[in-house]
């Protein structure tokens, strides 16, 4: 793994910290995802799915949208403390089996046939053109010294490339915050009250491939006073 760095914050790794304070927020990060995906769930509504309760007014698909976002997060932890979660094609597989199951069309493989973007003229790669976009993103990422554009720029290419038939911003985004947390960094969590925000950058991006103001649009969903924690020398382990 490549040495961990932020260079806009001057944050310290803090492997411990990064993935308590994740683990804690794992209900309000399914209230973000299902909700950025226009399921609208309540907080509590979420927390009772999360606990095993079945919640009335709402579909069995978007209750295992939140169940799956759980079980996703889960394999992340899981991945990070064992040290092996990395930025491959397997990984991002193996997260979209538990991500997008009976959601996409086919999970845990790249799409067989030609999708589209809602609400823009971009067209993203062909399938057989996959595989080869996947070595060009692979290099984009390594490419980058900073942590934090290193997870960015794995997400947004991700999800611009569109490599499976669904759940590809989701999964871009575990894998973004797969790297925070192996890196000892705080992740990003997009809150769905900035959906409209998220959705509008993201359209422009899929167009122009301009990752800039997704990257400070991401980077500003951090909350200040976690960056002041990670910029302190706090207690490891």
């Amino acid at each position: 793994m490549e040495p961990a760095q932020d260079k806009l914050w001057n944050m310290k790794p803090n492997a411990p910290l990064a993935r308590q304070l994740a683990i804690r927020d794992v209900p309000a990060l399914v209230y973000d995802a299902v909700n950025l995906e226009g399921v609208a769930m309540t907080l509590p509504e979420v927390q009772t799915i999360l606990d095993g309760i079945t919640v009335g007014g709402h579909k069995i698909s978007d209750q295992n949208m939140a169940i799956n976002q759980a079980k996703a997060w889960e394999y992340i932890f899981y991945l990070v403390d064992k040290g092996q979660f990395r930025f491959d094609k397997q990984t991002a597989l193996d997260i979209h089996v538990i991500a997008g199951k009976e959601e996409a069309l086919e999970w845990g493989k790249f799409r067989s046939g030609y999708v589209t973007v809602a609400g823009s003229d971009y067209e993203p790669p062909m399938p057989d053109e996959l595989e080869a976009k996947w070595q060009e993103v692979q290099r984009l990422v390594a490419s980058e010294e900073d942590s934090y554009d290193q997870a960015i720029t794995a997400f947004l290419q991700m999800a611009r490339a569109q490599f499976f038939w669904d759940v590809n911003k989701r999964t871009g985004r575990f894998m973004m915050n797969g790297i925070l947390l192996m890196h000892g960094f705080p992740i990003i969590n997009v809150p769905a009250k900035r959906q409209q925000e998220f959705n509008t950058l993201m359209l422009d991006f899929y167009t122009s491939n301009n990752m800039a103001p997704m990257n400070t649009f991401l980077r500003s969903c951090l909350d200040k006073k976690i960056i002041k924690n990670f910029k302190l020398d706090l207690p490891i382990g």
